[in-house]
């Protein structure tokens, strides 16, 4: 083990699950698969809480980001990190095509928790269980404002993206996203891409403060080089923030390009990306058909399947240049039957079952 990578003694703090969760009485802060099935292997058995200092030996780590307070629409993403964690323990590991990327030697997943000081001041991180009959959601319990959090994000993931893995980002709202990349442009020497999947561009100008409709005009004016929207939704944009992602030589491929097939889109976006360096993906979950996800900020109809998010994202996590993941905008309380809850688990599983496959 190295020493600890980051300037806080414990920039992370652990989240709470209770019993009831995936993991249950004596689990490792809930990671253990709840199958009684000897023969199921699952997230929960492959993923554990990890300290910085053992980050690099891993593959891949968690990092969750419990906060909401940017949201334009339907707040409660502050209760996603957790919620996704428990979903995604009862996942089974096995691709029906490929095997087990998980079962390979030395295969390590990691959890270094949740980001510390974006869960307090009454922002829970432990889960809907937690969200009393008279909060939905809805009140911003941060106490701080957004472009101070934004830096906070920024400074810690950093220093995620120094360790010698892969970070995933569990949000949260889309506002993470300008810190979560944002370090990646700080080098200079690449030419950094990302990819997002949303019903929206998230290039709103920045008014009094920065709100989850703005990281792409904040990264942008940073210097993102390449900026791909998939899944965007007719009548969902202004043209006003088509235009501006056009001028800045900005990709956008809405959700019926999918109607032309899965190969065609991962093709159209790979060709977009072509000139890149470092790739990051996000996934806003309301990409997703509102039928398939409700549990958003912002659910709109004419959006992608769980089945093609599922497929691009597995493909496009097998990118060599690939330096990160996020899943943003899944609210809980708004959810119906944990739909929303279990597809953004499914996601994850998907890109990091693609990376291990092509990365190791």
């Amino acid at each position: 083990m190295t020493a600890n990578p980051f300037d806080d003694e414990t920039p992370f703090v652990r989240p709470e699950w209770d019993d009831e969760g995936a993991g249950g009485e004596g689990s490792k802060d809930g990671w253990r698969g709840p199958s009684g099935d000897p023969n199921d292997r699952q997230f929960g058995d492959v993923i554990e809480p990890i300290d910085p200092e053992a980050a690099d030996e891993t593959d891949a780590v968690l990092v969750g980001e419990p906060y909401d307070g940017a949201v334009i629409g339907r707040r409660g993403a502050r209760y996603a990190p957790t919620a996704i964690r428990r979903s995604l323990a009862g996942v089974k590991t096995a691709h029906l095509r490929r095997g087990d990327p998980s079962d390979q030697s030395g295969v390590r997943i990691g959890d270094l928790g949740d980001i510390r000081a974006l869960e307090g001041d009454g922002l829970d991180s432990d889960g809907v269980d937690g969200v009393s009959g008279d909060d939905d959601g809805d009140n911003d319990h941060s106490g701080q404002d957004v472009a101070s959090v934004q830096k906070h994000v920024k400074r810690i993931a950093r220093r995620v993206h120094d360790l010698e893995t892969l970070p995933v980002f569990i949000g949260g709202d889309n506002s993470l996203t300008y810190g979560n990349v944002a370090p990646l442009l700080e080098s200079g020497d690449d030419r950094v891409g990302v990819v997002n999947l949303d019903a929206h561009l998230d290039c709103r100008e920045v008014r009094e403060s920065p709100t989850s409709g703005t990281p792409y005009r904040q990264l942008l004016s940073d210097g993102l080089d390449t900026y791909v929207a998939v899944g965007a939704r007719h009548f969902e944009t202004s043209s006003a923030y088509v235009d501006y992602v056009e001028d800045r030589g900005g990709t956008i491929v809405p959700a019926d390009a999918f109607g032309a097939g899965l190969e065609a889109v991962v093709d159209a976006v790979r060709s977009a990306v072509a000139d890149v360096d470092t790739l990051y993906v996000s996934v806003d979950c309301d990409v997703l058909d509102a039928a398939a996800a409700p549990g958003v900020s912002a659910p709109t109809p004419g959006g992608l399947t769980t089945r093609e998010l599922f497929g691009f994202v597995g493909s496009i996590a097998a990118d060599g240049r690939l330096a990160g993941l996020e899943v943003v905008e899944c609210s809980p309380p708004r959810d119906e039957g944990n739909r929303t809850v279990d597809a953004a688990a499914r996601t994850i599983a998907y890109a990091l079952w693609g990376y291990l496959e092509e990365n190791r």
